[in-house]
C-alpha cells in the first residue's frame, strides 16, 4: 500500500502542496491538462526551483489574470474578479508583482470554475466537497447560510487552482494511506479582507478542529486556509513518518524565505512496511463504590460521545471488603485532559490515574453484501493487506430479523454465506 506524509513543519499552503507533489513526481503537464479552462495556456502555471534556507523546493506559481472562461463568467453575472499581475522585464522566472484586489465568489460560481476544469467526475465531486466545506467553515463563522456565503482570499483564481491541481495530484499518486504530522501555524497577526486577526486567522483555525498544532518561532502566518483545508480532508491520521519503503521526496517552497528555517512543505511517499501499524494512546482508571449504578450507562456514553476510543468496566473489591466498579477509559494523548475532567464532573470519584501505551489496530473497512435478506454491512479487518477478520453488523442484522420474522442467527447465517461467496474467486 502507498503511503504519503505531509510534514507540515513549516506550515502548509494550497501552493506549497502543490509543489511538493509536483518534485515528487507529479507531471506540471497533466496538472494543466487537468485544469482545463482554469489555465489557457502554458504561461498560467509553471514551477520554479528555488531554495529555502538551504534546501531546493519547487515553487508552484500562477500568473494573477483572469482566464477565457473566467472573463465570461464575470460578464454573465456583472461582476469584476480581478487578481492582476504585472510580469516584470527579467522574465517569469523572478517572482510576479501582484495587485490584490477582494475577490468574492460564491460556492456557485466556484462549482462553475471546477465544471471548466478537465478533472474526472470523481475529482471534481472532491473539489466541490472542499470547498463546501469552506463555504460551511465561513458560514459558521460569520453567522450566515451557506448559499450567501461569499469566499474572499480563497474564492480567488490562484486558490481555485491550487485546490483543483492538489485533487489531481493526489488522484494520480493513488496513496492508500495519507498521514500527516502536527502543523506549524507560526504566529503573530495576519491581514485579511475582514481585518486583522491573530494567526491562524478564523477559518484556518475551524478547518484544523481536532488537528496537533503548535505555534513556531517564526512571527508569520504558516498555515493558510488552502493548505488546512487539504491537509484535514486527505489526513486519516497524525503523528511521526509511518513505517515505509521510501520511494519518492518533493518539497514544495513557500513564498517568504526565512533566514533561520527552511520555508518549505516536504512530501514522503513509500510503500507501506510489514510492521505493525501502532499508535500511542493513554488508559484513564478510576475506582468508583460510591455512585450510582444508573449513572454508569450515562457516563458510558458521554465518553464516548467526547471522543474515547474505548470505555469498560470492570467488578473490583476496594478498600474495608466493599465491592465497587473499575472505570477504564482508552482515548488519544491529546484528549486525556478533557475526557479527565469529565469523569471527575460526572462520577463521584475523587481521583485517577493513567499511563501511555502503544497499541497495534487491524486496518479496518467496511462493505456491504447483498444476502438473500436484505443488505448486511460487514466489518473487514486485515493485517499486512491479508483479511484476518469479517463479522455482519449485527444492528444490521437485527433489523432484518424482525421485518422478516426471522432469528437473528438464522440472519447472521445468511449473511456469512453470502459474504463467503463473494469473496470466492469467479471461475
Amino acid at each position: 500500500m502507498t503511503t504519503l506524509y505531509f510534514d507540515c513543519f513549516s506550515g502548509a499552503s494550497g501552493d506549497m502542496i502543490l509543489g511538493a507533489l509536483i518534485d515528487a513526481g507529479v507531471p506540471l503537464d497533466d496538472v494543466r491538462r487537468a485544469l482545463g479552462s482554469l489555465a489557457i495556456d502554458r504561461d498560467t502555471v509553471w514551477t520554479e526551483h528555488v531554495t529555502r534556507a538551504g534546501i531546493t523546493a519547487t515553487r508552484f506559481c500562477v500568473r494573477g489574470q483572469e482566464t477565457a472562461f473566467e472573463r465570461a463568467h464575470d460578464d454573465e453575472h456583472g461582476h469584476v474578479h480581478a487578481h492582476e499581475a504585472r510580469r516584470p522585464a527579467h522574465g517569469p522566472a523572478q517572482a510576479l508583482e501582484t495587485v490584490h484586489h477582494h475577490v468574492h465568489r460564491t460556492l456557485a460560481e466556484i462549482h462553475a470554475l471546477i465544471d471548466g476544469s478537465s478533472l474526472s467526475r470523481a475529482g471534481k465531486n472532491r473539489a466541490r466537497e472542499l470547498f463546501a466545506r469552506l463555504a460551511e467553515t465561513e458560514a459558521a463563522i460569520h453567522g450566515m447560510p451557506v448559499e450567501r456565503v461569499h469566499l474572499h482570499e480563497v474564492g480567488a483564481l490562484d486558490s481555485i487552482i491550487d485546490i483543483v491541481g492538489a485533487v489531481h495530484a493526489l488522484a494520480t499518486l493513488k496513496p492508500g494511506r495519507i498521514v500527516a504530522s502536527p502543523l506549524n501555524v507560526g504566529s503573530g497577526s495576519v491581514r485579511s479582507s475582514h481585518g486583522l486577526y491573530p494567526v491562524p486567522a478564523p477559518a484556518t483555525i475551524r478547518l484544523l478542529r481536532d488537528a496537533p498544532i503548535y505555534a513556531g518561532p517564526q512571527d508569520a502566518e504558516l498555515v493558510t486556509p488552502t493548505g488546512a483545508l487539504l491537509v484535514t480532508s486527505y489526513a486519516s491520521d497524525y503523528g511521526p513518518v509511518p513505517p515505509m519503503r521510501l520511494k519518492a521526496v518533493g518539497y514544495g517552497a513557500g513564498t517568504r524565505d526565512f533566514h533561520d528555517a527552511p520555508n518549505v512543505l516536504r512530501v514522503l511517499i513509500g510503500e507501506a512496511e510489514s510492521a505493525a501499524r501502532t499508535q500511542s494512546v493513554v488508559v484513564v482508571e478510576a475506582e468508583i463504590d460510591d455512585m450510582n449504578p444508573q449513572i454508569f450507562g450515562v457516563l458510558m456514553d458521554r465518553l464516548l460521545a467526547e471522543g474515547a476510543l474505548d470505555v469498560f468496566y470492570t467488578p473490583i473489591q476496594m478498600k474495608k471488603n466493599r465491592p465497587g466498579t473499575l472505570l477504564t477509559l482508552i482515548s488519544a494523548p491529546e484528549a486525556r485532559e478533557r475526557l479527565t475532567a469529565t469523569i471527575f464532573r460526572e462520577t463521584t470519584t475523587i481521583g485517577v490515574r493513567y499511563r501511555e501505551m502503544t497499541r497495534e489496530c487491524l486496518e479496518r473497512e467496511t462493505v456491504t453484501i447483498a444476502t438473500p435478506l436484505g443488505d448486511v454491512r460487514f466489518k473487514i479487518a486485515r493485517r499486512n493487506g491479508e483479511m484476518l477478520n469479517a463479522s455482519p453488523e449485527f444492528d444490521d442484522c437485527a433489523r432484518i430479523a424482525r421485518e422478516r420474522d426471522v432469528p437473528v442467527k438464522d440472519v447472521q447465517a445468511a449473511a456469512m454465506k453470502a459474504f463467503l461467496d463473494s469473496s470466492r474467486p469467479q471461475p
